[in-house]
This record gives structure tokens, sequence and C-alpha cells, in this order.
């Protein structure tokens, strides 16, 4: 249904009414806190050249003048009509979305130092930042908004890039953010318990990962060669292989794949192994620590074979890539002990990285962490149990307490730390200033041991309440190992 003329010059899609100005073409969006239908009359009295809706047209509104369509959908298509703005720019793209629970961004960032090493210019879209060339834009959301996502891609374009490598959310899976966007390679990491604030039970979170791959289609727009890489080692593996069209290669360190690791060796240096893969054996190393890191190394092994690297080139793509921000990033200032800060904030992403720091640990590990307010608080206590399950001493903290009384989330993690606490072999103690938690396992380390600061890794804000304040973990703790040395 329209009402107007069809012929409206468009120089703007935004479902933003602050953002719109003549010209532009206003979408207005339900969202789960406001609805953009709402602000029809803010969005035209700034100078809407039409809009898009999806209720019927205000009924006391029938004289007005401007031109409006009213559609099934309107949070799918305003990426659409934003792709069409900008003349589709995912459609000249090699498109990489990679989507799981974790080791979306470990992956991301390994893809992009391959197709680099190949001589392909790639931009990345994801948690940590978005990059497009040269220059790196701080990430408001791992996958940004359908307008935004449209830009960000067109810009891509416009700076001669060949590929993108984009984290894709279930938020934005579930959300519509990439209609649009037609892939050419997802990655599936795995599935644990994250984000049951938002999705209404794992079989939910589920089927939003599962949007991606059912999305792949062997018979879309663009040439080239489409795939799935998928690991095996998750329960979900085998159900993601079976719900995409396309050829899928598996990847796994524990089950049978057509990607894998041999003799993988650890150590804090770095990881060497063995990739055995559709295109041959050949040796890795990477200075990526851990083996949840070779389970990432694999995944981003298969894209980089699919994308037509040889061997060789992928090597040294891994061998480029120093650090992950915030992924086991290591804080060193001279001191004997090992300080790690990391982005683990669910109970999975914790186990692997106390997995990591349990084979590499030459003294007792200390642990930092918290979890974050106004989210799932289910995963509270299970994050509580598993600290204390691998740790020698552990402290609660703040992470990002937002609306929520930091000491009742930390009440709420203490439980499962009383729950798994051998006070013979566990030390645990609550300091909610984040700041002072961080200096006092740092004064507490000895001479061997490992501090692991979890929670926030790249992240250098902390939020309390509504406010955003400056806060970086790698700052504070390489203050607080500064401290020990005057």
């Amino acid at each position: 249904m329209q009402q107007g003329s069809r012929e409206v010059p468009i120089t703007l899609v935004t479902d933003d009414s602050r953002e719109v100005k003549p010209g532009c073409l206003f979408v207005a969006v339900k969202g789960a806190r406001v609805d953009g239908h709402a602000f029809l009359r803010q969005a035209v009295a700034a100078g809407a050249s039409a809009v898009v809706i999806e209720d019927p047209w205000p009924a006391d509104w029938a004289g007005a003048a401007v031109p409006y369509a009213r559609v099934r959908d309107s949070r799918r298509t305003v990426g659409l009509l934003a792709g069409r703005l900008h003349g589709n720019p995912a459609s000249r793209l090699r498109m990489i979305g990679v989507t799981g629970t974790n080791g979306k961004t470990t992956i991301s960032y390994v893809c992009k130092a391959l197709l680099e090493a190949a001589g392909r210019k790639t931009g990345l879209i994801g948690t940590v930042a978005y990059h497009i060339g040269t220059e790196r834009v701080n990430a408001a959301h791992t996958t940004p908004g359908a307008v935004e996502l449209q830009y960000l891609l067109a810009r891509m374009v416009s700076a001669g890039l060949e590929a993108a490598v984009m984290e894709v959310s279930s938020h934005a899976l579930a959300l519509d953010r990439v209609v649009g966007c037609e892939f050419d390679v997802a990655v599936f990491t795995n599935l644990t318990q994250d984000h049951l604030d938002f999705h209404a039970d794992m079989e939910d979170y589920f089927r939003a990962k599962l949007k991606l791959f059912a999305g792949l289609t062997p018979t879309g727009q663009k040439r080239g060669s489409k795939r799935a890489i998928v690991n095996v080692d998750d329960p979900r593996g085998p159900a993601v292989c079976t719900a995409t069209r396309v050829p899928v290669w598996t990847y796994g360190l524990h089950q049978a794949a057509d990607i894998r690791a041999e003799v993988p060796r650890l150590s804090l240096a770095g990881t060497s192994f063995t990739a055995v893969t559709p295109a041959g054996r050949f040796p890795v190393e990477s200075r990526l620590v851990g083996e949840h890191n070779v389970s990432n190394l694999l995944a981003a092994i298969g894209v980089g074979l699919n994308e037509g690297l040889s061997p060789e080139t992928i090597r040294t793509g891994i061998r480029s890539l120093e650090n992950v921000p915030g992924r086991f990033e290591r804080v060193e200032v001279g001191q004997d002990f090992t300080v790690v800060v990391d982005y683990a904030h669910t109970e999975d992403a914790l186990v692997r990285l106390l997995n990591a720091a349990q084979a590499l640990k030459t003294g007792r590990i200390i642990t930092v962490f918290g979890c974050g307010g106004d989210r799932d608080r289910s995963k509270r206590p299970k994050m509580g149990r598993a600290a204390t399950q691998r740790s020698d001493v552990v402290i609660l903290t703040s992470d990002n307490p937002r609306t929520e009384d930091p000491l009742a989330i930390l009440k709420e993690v203490e439980a499962g730390v009383k729950a798994a606490l051998d006070p013979m072999r566990v030390r645990y103690q609550m300091i909610p200033d984040r700041r002072h938690a961080i200096e006092t396992a740092v004064r507490e380390a000895k001479a061997g041991d490992m501090v692991l600061i979890a929670g926030k890794g790249h992240e250098d804000y902390q939020i309390v309440g509504t406010t955003k304040h400056h806060f970086d973990d790698r700052e504070v703790a390489r203050e607080a190992i500064a401290k020990l040395r005057k």
C-alpha cells in the first residue's frame, strides 16, 4: 500500500528520526523499547521526503502530503533499502560471516590477516572495532544496525577493498540487521549459554545462529565458491551442517573432521601444530595462546583455503598476527609473574581461558572477574563455580554493573563460588571496586603465578548506572605492576 508519487529523490535512508533531513527516507521500525511509528510526525517535520511504515497510516493524518509505503516488515525493509541506496555493496565484496558464542573475534582477525597476506584488501566488522582500510572505527555493537552496516560496506567498496570479514551476532540475525548481505562463507564456532536476557531459551538462540547458514545459497547473485565452515566438536555442529545448502568443511580437535590439528604444542610464547586439511598437511606456528585458539586457527584456515590461499600464504598470515585485542592479551612491565586480560564473559569462555591457563601455569592462578548487570542472571553462579574449580585465588569484582546494584550481582556470583569452594585449596574475596580488585590481585601474585583479569578484554570503559566511564583493564594492570616496582 502506498500514498503519493513513486518518483521521490532519496539521498539517505534511516530508521532514526533524529537523523532525518530533507531528501531522507524514514523507515518506522518497531524496536524492543521504542516504536519508530511514534516519531513519524517528528520525521516529517524534519523534512523526510518519504516514509515507510508497518502500521496503518494515522487516521488523523489523511491529508498529509508526504508519500508513504506500507510494508509487512519494516525491520527487514530498512536493510534492503539501505543496501539499494548504496548500490548493494555486499554484492561487490567477498562476504565472510563468523557466528557462535565464543571465538568470533579471534577467527575474524585471523581471517583478515590471511587474506591480507595474499594481497587482498580486507575490511573487518566486529566486537572490537570496524576496520575500513587503514581507518579504525570504535564498535558500538558486534554487528551494527542495518543502516550503518550498509554504509560501512559501501565505504569498503569505495576504498577499494575486496573482502569483508564480519562477526555476525545472534542479535543481528534475530533482528535482520544483515538482510541484504549475500554471504560467501559462514563459520560456526560453538553455542554455549549467553544472551538469555534477549533470547527466550537456548533453542531460540540457536535458531538465530542457524539463519546465517540457512541463508547461504549456491544460486545467489554472486559468483565464487560458497561454503560453511563448522566446528563439529560442538554438539550443535551436525545440525548446522544439515541446515545449509552449500558445501561444508568441518573442523575440530576431538572429533573426526575435514580440518584438524595434529600434535599441538602449547606455551605462553604461542602455539604450533600440524594442520591436516583438504589441501594437504602443513605446519602452523602462531603467537596465539591456548588450545581454544588452535580451534580458532583451524576455522580460519578453512576460510583461507576456500578463498584459494596456498598453505604457505596461510602460514605467513597466521605468523603475522601478534595478538587479538583483549583475547589472552598479556600485560608485561618486567614483572616475574604473568598477567593476562581476556574478554571471557560467559561460563564457557571463562572455562576455556582457565583451561588454557592450567595447561601453561608454573605457579598459582589468580582470577579476577565479575558479571555484567542488566544481562542474563542465570550464568552468574555458573561462572562463579567455573572460576572456583580452576583457580587458586578468586577475586569477585564489578564488570559493567549498569543499573543493577554491584553487590547484588556479586552475591549471585558468590553463590556459585560457595557451591564449589574447597577452602583448603581455594581462597576468594569480593572487591566491588574493579581497580582495587586488580591492584589486590597484582599484589597477591608471586613469581611464576598467573593473574587472569576476565570479562572486559578490549573494552576501555565501565558502565555504572547509565554512565560510561573510562576504564581499561590493561592500563590499570600496568599501573598496578608499576607501583610494585617503586
